[in-house]
């Protein structure tokens, strides 16, 4: 029996699956598509991650998706509700009848032949199954959903109480009255410790060195005043652009005049907690702002928390574990009950789906990325990868309406393969992402590279990205072809090359 065939072939049905499904249900009603999920559930991240007080990082007028308003009065809201809206969507544009629950991708051959891909999944049962797509759209965002980034800690055997990661919390575990140590200092750990205060003895975040936080309000209060006389859309958009706007000022201020970000941020910092604390030592980062994520607390939890008691910060190293907890490089000994090890992800590309192009396998690192979606030398095939800066969907919202362009494009010229160039070797690489996160740099030697001027600079402003994705042309540095125009064996030339 010959493989089930699609026009576009999406892998996870997390945020920007869901998303992209929707796209294509508006912008190209004639496709067809299908939806391959690992897991047996609509969601990705916000399915995944079970964690106390797991909560978006960013608020959810940027968040959310461009043409769905976010309604509910939380700007940074807690991951039930994300995953519910999520739900939402997938609901309203018919998306759930389209996926293909515990179908796990291995890998994917491109047919220059027959100008199409075919993709393997293994199913929940150990079957595998083959299906051909003549589009590979990776929405499996940026990390292994398999396992966290957890460091080796010297004695980690000998303690006697759990030892936790957040990417796999255990439902059972009680935490009630305990004492607890929360090893991190990024977006999970700050989530984690006021939410497990709220129920533990005592709660210590121990971190090697300070994050830059930033406390928001939980309600965003600008989009309930328009909401009294404006329409709801149109309140979304309002709130939607202000936040972009501001996100963008924080990070350019960041970047441009780094040393009047730092005192806005300590500032911020020292309004929260008590008189005489030691911000220099737990809360005065070495690098500066936007060198990584700013990390949020909704209402100030996270210094509400320190100044009732219910938790501390310390800033030293790991010496090894004991049978009673933590002894530090200082000497002291942290004791602990439960100690969860909020250290990070692993990034992966593509959802490590191994790749080949007539039957020769191709690296993404080996590659330069083309508008931070498409990758050279490699056809037909799109990822949705978010801002480092801004909010994921900003720019997965940009790159589904980018590609729905060009599929339109390309129907209406007859073409059937979109490949991008090379770049000129004259232009200066770089890596493909600029952060210092650890998760970051532990991975650059598996990103793709990115060059100097556009299409191949992947820009962390969704200003220039409209520019680029949404008003731009769809054919800069592209290789077109129509494909096979008969069956092998026809006796004449099965493409036509035909430079964008």
């Amino acid at each position: 029996m010959p493989a089930e065939h699609v026009d576009v072939l999406i892998v996870g049905a997390g945020l920007s699956g869901i998303g992209a499904a929707a796209h294509l249900r508006r912008n190209c009603p004639e496709k067809s598509y299908a939806i391959l999920e690992s897991r047996e559930a609509i969601g990705g991240t916000w399915d995944l991650f079970r964690y106390p007080g797991i909560r978006s990082d960013s608020d959810m007028f940027t968040l959310g998706y461009s043409f769905k308003p976010w309604t509910r009065r939380e700007s940074i809201a807690d991951g039930a509700s994300i995953l519910s809206y999520i739900r939402e969507t997938a609901r309203e544009y018919g998306v759930e009848e389209r996926i293909r629950f515990g179908h796990e991708v291995l890998g994917a051959e491109w047919s220059s032949e027959e100008a199409r891909w075919t993709v393997r999944a293994e199913r929940a049962d150990g079957e595998t199954v083959e299906l051909t797509c003549d589009w590979l759209y990776g929405c499996t965002g940026y990390y292994r959903y398999d396992e966290g980034f957890s460091p080796k800690f010297e004695g980690a055997e000998r303690f006697r109480g759990d030892v936790v990661h957040p990417q796999h919390w255990p439902e059972d575990l009680d935490y009630e009255g305990k004492r607890v140590v929360v090893i991190g200092s990024g977006a999970t750990a700050i989530t984690l410790v006021p939410a497990m205060a709220e129920r533990a003895g005592q709660v210590t975040m121990l971190q090697r060195s300070p994050t830059y936080v930033v406390s928001l309000p939980g309600v965003e209060p600008f989009a309930g005043a328009l909401r009294r006389f404006l329409p709801e859309k149109t309140v979304y958009a309002i709130t939607r652009w202000k936040n972009v706007l501001l996100t963008s000022l924080s990070y350019q201020l960041s970047r441009r005049v780094p040393k009047l970000m730092k005192g806005i941020l300590r500032r911020g910092v020292e309004r929260q907690l008590p008189e005489g604390y030691d911000v220099n030592r737990h809360f005065k980062p070495s690098y500066d702002p936007w060198d990584q994520r700013l990390c949020v607390v909704p209402r100030g939890d996270l210094f509400k928390a320190i100044r009732e008691g219910r938790a501390d910060v310390v800033t030293d190293r790991i010496e090894t574990f004991t049978e009673k907890g933590i002894r530090l490089e200082s000497g002291e000994e942290l004791e602990a009950d439960v100690i969860v090890t909020a250290t990070g992800l692993n990034m992966l590309v593509a959802g490590g789906i191994e790749i080949a192009v007539d039957g020769e396998e191709r690296k993404f690192s080996e590659t330069v990325g083309y508008k931070g979606m498409m990758f050279s030398g490699i056809p037909n095939l799109a990822i949705a990868l978010g801002y480092t800066n801004a909010s994921f969907t900003l720019k997965t919202d940009l790159v589904a309406e980018h590609l729905c362009r060009l599929l339109s494009y390309m129907d209406a010229n007859g073409y059937r393969v979109a490949t991008p160039r090379e770049p000129h070797a004259s232009i200066p690489r770089e890596p493909f992402i600029d952060l210092k996160s650890g998760y970051v740099m532990r991975s650059l030697h598996e990103l793709p590279k990115q060059a100097a001027r556009a299409p191949w600079r992947l820009h962390q402003n969704y200003a220039r990205d409209i520019s680029l994705l949404k008003r731009g042309p769809v054919g800069d540095e592209i290789d077109f072809s129509r494909g096979p125009v008969r069956a092998p064996g026809a006796g004449e030339t099965d493409e036509v090359a035909v430079a964008a």
